[in-house]
């Protein structure tokens, strides 16, 4: 007996459905995947690693065995969203180490440290051998003894070397041949103040017995003279055993520079902003100055610096004009507006080292603080002044004051605040 219930009344059979015949490329594909999740991708897997698993043939792993989250790395899951191969899900993370800024930051700092420390090392050797060490101080005889100050003798020649015919036109020098002192100056760089003292060229000294620079060969004391013979009689170093012998102060180092790099130096800085108390004009330098702020170029200031013959104390005026400029001078070129900038420092180097003259042992270093001791020469316990001058001597030259020269040189010698005035 049939247990089955009879078919309702009304009911209708299914009709079978027929399947498209597939092409023969999707059968294949269809058979290869059906006999993978058979068991042949397990046993392919075995063959290679005896501990391989079914669920490793079929790429599944619920999870749950270890209680790894699905998805996570340690769950060799994968091939969802995120996984190795797919696109990273909204929520995923990176893959890869975070970056260390603070490693990058230190790399960073220190390539900079040593890019700039490279940058000042090699500024410094170039500027360095451009200097030009051709005095000796080591010919100079019979010298005092060293004070606790440090001293320059800064000079101004008339050197006319490397110009032409043009420049020498354009800068009012003249053609004379050889060379004389221009401006002559002591600088005293002393912990109790800087000191600049200008030694007018027509002051009148005694030349000393010394030993040519050139020739070695000894020459008895002149007498009285005028400074700057001294300089024409034998050079710088004369000029030095000179000025220390009727001084009784100790010369440590000695700088020297001609026209033309005068000039250059004053246009590779842009100008040096002077204040003209009272306009002056002079046809033999060019001089024609209005009263007033203003900037001058080299040529003016060339012209600044070396007119006389406009001025009633022709050489005392000329000298305070000259100390009064290269205090400007220093005060724009020690900032670090141009040591810092090298659009501005290779300019004002490469125009004035290779026409500067220095004696031998005196460095970039050195030169350096000769700079700055200028440039405070106007400020704070800083002056300026002429050597004391008691009158008039032979030749229409200035005789010092030498019991006020004596007590200046002491002070400067034992680094004393200087409280010698001069007269004029």
């Amino acid at each position: 007996m049939n247990d089955w219930p009879e078919q309702p009344e009304g009911a209708r059979p299914m009709r079978h459905v027929q399947r498209r015949p597939q092409s023969p490329e999707y059968q294949q594909g269809y058979d290869q995947g059906q006999a993978y999740n058979q068991g042949q991708g397990y046993d392919q897997g075995r063959a290679y690693n005896p501990n391989f698993t079914q669920a490793q043939a079929t790429g599944y792993d619920s999870g749950y065995s270890n209680g790894q989250v699905y998805g996570s790395p340690q769950s060799g899951g994968g091939h969802g969203s995120g996984g190795p191969g797919g696109p990273a899900g909204p929520g995923s993370r990176p893959t890869g180490p975070a970056p260390d800024w603070r490693k990058r930051i230190k790399i960073g700092s220190i390539v900079l440290v040593v890019g700039v420390l490279a940058w000042g090392v090699g500024t410094y050797a170039w500027a360095a051998s451009q200097m030009r060490g051709e005095v000796d101080l080591s010919k100079v005889i019979e010298r005092p003894s060293e004070g606790d100050c440090t001293t320059y003798l800064i000079v101004g020649s008339d050197s006319r070397e490397g110009m032409t015919s043009e420049e020498k036109k354009k800068l009012h020098t003249g053609s004379a041949e050889g060379k004389r002192t221009d401006s002559m100056m002591i600088l005293a760089a002393c912990s109790s103040g800087n000191t600049m003292i200008s030694l007018p060229r027509d002051s009148w000294v005694t030349i000393p017995s010394f030993v040519g620079s050139e020739s070695g060969k000894q020459y008895p004391a002149r007498g009285g003279s005028k400074l700057n013979a001294a300089y024409a009689m034998d050079g710088p170093e004369l000029l030095v055993r000179t000025v220390e012998f009727n001084t009784g102060l100790r010369i440590d180092h000695y700088a020297e520079i001609g026209f033309a790099g005068f000039a250059n130096i004053v246009d590779a800085l842009g100008g040096v902003e002077m204040n003209i108390e009272k306009g002056f004009k002079d046809k033999n330098s060019g001089a024609n100055f209005q009263a007033g702020e203003q900037t001058l170029n080299g040529e003016q200031a060339l012209a600044f610096v070396r007119t006389r013959y406009a001025f009633a104390e022709s050489d005392l005026a000329r000298t305070k004009n000259q100390q009064k400029f290269l205090s400007a001078l220093a005060n724009q070129a020690a900032t670090p507006g141009t040591i810092l900038n090298p659009f501005r420092l290779y300019p004002t180097l490469g125009a004035g080292l290779d026409t500067l003259i220095v004696d031998k042992d005196m460095s970039l270093w050195d030169l350096g603080q000769m700079f700055f001791a200028m440039k405070s020469v106007n400020g704070g316990d800083g002056r300026s002044m002429n050597m004391p001058i008691a009158g008039s001597a032979p030749q229409g030259s200035l005789k010092w004051d030498m019991p006020k020269v004596k007590q200046l040189v002491e002070q400067i010698r034992n680094d004393q605040k200087v409280t010698v005035e001069s007269n004029r």
